[in-house]
């Protein structure tokens, strides 16, 4: 399911996900634990008032290409950098997702 759009001055969180069969882990034979974390940490992030948005490259593969330093990444080190966590328009974390506390950290609501 697609994510509602936020302005990009209202934008707090961007989290650009590799290639996936479903941003849950919840499809498939075996529970991907680090998708669920992830949506247990964006709703709660959602549930204080952040805005946090996911771009799926199967999906959304235009914001791929509109954030720059993103694009530049990917060009450089292909896929193996994904996922990409943005915040507040800079880079914080590639190759791995961010934990709540990170994302907290990096938007400066404390752990």
């Amino acid at each position: 399911m697609a994510e509602p759009l936020a302005s990009p001055a209202t934008l707090e969180v961007e989290i650009f996900d590799p290639p996936l069969c479903c941003p849950t882990g919840l499809c498939g034979p075996v529970l991907d634990t680090t998708l669920v974390d992830l949506a247990d940490a964006v709703s709660a992030l959602t549930a204080e008032g952040h805005t946090v948005v996911r771009h799926m490259m199967t999906s959304d593969p235009q914001a791929f290409l509109r954030n720059r330093s993103v694009y530049e990444l990917i060009k450089e080190h292909q896929l193996d950098v994904l996922p990409i966590t943005v915040v507040r328009g800079q880079i914080v974390k590639t190759s791995a997702y961010p934990s709540l506390d990170e994302l907290r950290v990096a938007i400066g609501a404390g752990a």
